[in-house]
């Protein structure tokens, strides 16, 4: 049963989906025992103020350090402006627009204590994709940088957006310079929603997953705890974006949760992230197998040499990426997989437990298998589809795909696995037509919905192929229109379209142009016969 809610505004719990719905939680840990009422802002920020004091370095950027008390401050600033100038109640959902800085992250925080829900968007999504998530999550408000502004703008101007990081009168960094930085947190149940993270779905429709209070802490008190185990004097850095559950718990829940301390990069070029390290003397990185095959061609790899920990999460970590890495830096890369829905990693290894190319084991705290597609475990060494349960669990905001993702208590991730007889789970490949480039989900009918716009473009296949230096890339089949010529300008030509119209890290790199494609009897698109052409056996 669900605690008493602190909300005001119940759109959240009123679109649940059913609790026979939901997945099986598990809480086998004595630290996931959390109390009935708790905001995780209070539990992280204010609790590590409170052990760690105010004067202690939080946030780092190439122009400033904010300390614990600082964030604190900005953050109980930010929560006053909401309330009393913008009127925001308990339940509302926020839309949180903005790149990886500390205006982002105190952003993030003054709505959590204001027991607002922040909705989560990454600075890279343009207006259609922005306006199908307003339809969705029906924010009260938004709060965006100051310099991300126009597409937000363009994706429905009947939203009240208040800009952050600027120096305008209307600015939220200004206003909340003149708000009091006390702040009386929201005590809102630990089941209470507090984020609608959007991922998106095979069919480019997206979902919004529905975290609780207790879920932030949850990932940090398993993953972090067990396996990470980060203490005071790390300094974390790493590639992912704060609008990615990946990026917030990385570079957020984590080291703030153990008073640590991080460097946030708007700008994640390789070059930026090993000054970065080498500036701050990082000791903990994130970032994508992708990123870490490229670091291996580096010849100033002695720049990373106070690294004591690198986790690779976002796509599969090859086996000689791993054994490159570990040869050029003598460090053991951190495996890991997650879910948006799962919030972050859920198996995983580190030091002496990895076993190179597997991706570890059930992180403590969660339980996974291999199942066959009745949902019955496999035998070992035996692919099947990945399940899962823990104390975090797939919840969507009022879509019929929760059906899909959790069946009999399990959430099923779309990944094939494989176990062994040691609990090791070995990757397979992915079970639908997500595209995984470069750590980035992208949904294969989601790019061809955007290509089949182009007034020269009849109609197209999408999917992904191999790549030596990005793992997968977007790969797309297209008919053009009688008369049009599939040349060379043609296919920067649609690669640019696609870069106006949605993220641009969902371009196809890799364009053909066919007389038709692939289709059954009834005209359904057949993507399999797409993929053998070039080699791809999923």
């Amino acid at each position: 049963m669900l605690s008493p809610s602190a909300h005001i505004d119940t759109f959240c719990r009123d679109n649940l989906p059913p609790q026979e719905q939901w997945p099986e939680f598990v809480f086998d840990l004595p630290s996931l025992d959390y109390p009935d009422r708790l905001n995780c802002a209070t539990a992280l920020l204010d609790s590590a103020v409170a052990t760690h004091g105010r004067s202690r370095p939080c946030i780092h950027t190439d122009s400033a350090t904010w300390t614990y008390g600082d964030l604190l401050d900005r953050a109980n600033q930010i929560a006053n402006v909401l309330t009393t100038e913008f009127g925001l109640v308990p339940g509302n959902r926020v839309l949180l627009r903005g790149p990886n800085s500390p205006w982002t992250v105190a952003c993030w925080f003054g709505i959590v204590k204001a027991g607002g829900v922040v909705v989560t968007t990454m600075p890279m999504l343009r207006a259609p994709e922005l306006s199908k998530l307003i339809t969705l999550t029906r924010p009260r408000l938004a709060l965006c940088d100051s310099r991300l502004l126009d597409e937000l703008a363009a994706a429905d101007a009947e939203l009240t957006v208040v800009p952050f990081g600027g120096t305008a009168a209307d600015d939220l960094t200004v206003r909340a310079a003149n708000a009091s930085a006390s702040f009386a947190d929201v005590p809102t149940a630990a089941d209470d929603i507090v984020m609608l993270a959007p991922t998106s779905g095979t069919t480019g429709a997206p979902k919004a997953t529905m975290q609780f209070h207790r879920d932030v802490l949850a990932n940090a008190d398993t993953f972090s705890a067990r396996v990470l185990r980060p203490g005071p004097g790390d300094v974390f850095t790493g590639t992912p974006p704060l609008g990615f559950t990946f990026g917030l718990g990385a570079l957020v829940v984590f080291p703030i949760r153990v008073g640590a301390s991080v460097v946030l990069l708007e700008r994640t070029d390789l070059e930026t992230l090993v000054e970065a390290i080498e500036k701050f003397s990082a000791t903990v990185l994130f970032t994508a197998p992708t990123a870490y095959k490229a670091l291996i061609k580096r010849d100033d790899l002695h720049r990373l040499g106070t690294l004591r920990r690198c986790v690779s999460a976002g796509e599969h970590l090859p086996e000689a990426v791993y054994h490159g890495f570990r040869e050029r830096t003598g460090l053991r890369l951190i495996n890991g997989i997650g879910a948006t829905e799962m919030l972050h990693i859920f198996i995983s290894a580190a030091d002496d437990d990895i076993r190179p190319g597997a991706t570890g084991r059930a992180v403590p705290g969660f339980h996974a298998q291999v199942q066959d597609d009745e949902g019955n475990p496999v035998p070992d060494g035996t692919p099947g589809r990945l399940a899962v349960k823990g104390p975090t669990g797939c919840r969507y905001l009022a879509d019929a795909r929760q059906l899909d993702y959790v069946r009999n208590g399990w959430n099923l991730t779309g990944d094939s696995y494989s176990r062994d007889a040691d609990g090791y789970f070995w990757y397979q490949g992915r079970s639908d037509d997500m595209i995984i480039s470069a750590g980035y989900n992208i949904a294969g009918p989601e790019v061809e919905a955007i290509l089949d716009l182009h007034p020269d473009v009849l109609e197209s296949a999408v999917i992904g192929i191999p790549d030596p230096d990005r793992g997968t890339i977007v790969h797309a089949a297209i008919v053009l229109r009688p008369g049009v010529s599939g040349d060379a300008d043609k296919v920067r030509q649609l690669q640019e379209f696609v870069k106006h119209t949605a993220a641009p890290y969902k371009y196809p790199r890799s364009i053909e142009f066919v007389e038709a494609l692939p289709r059954n009897a009834t005209g359904k698109l057949q993507r399999f016969k797409v993929r053998q052409r070039w080699g791809v056996t999923r």
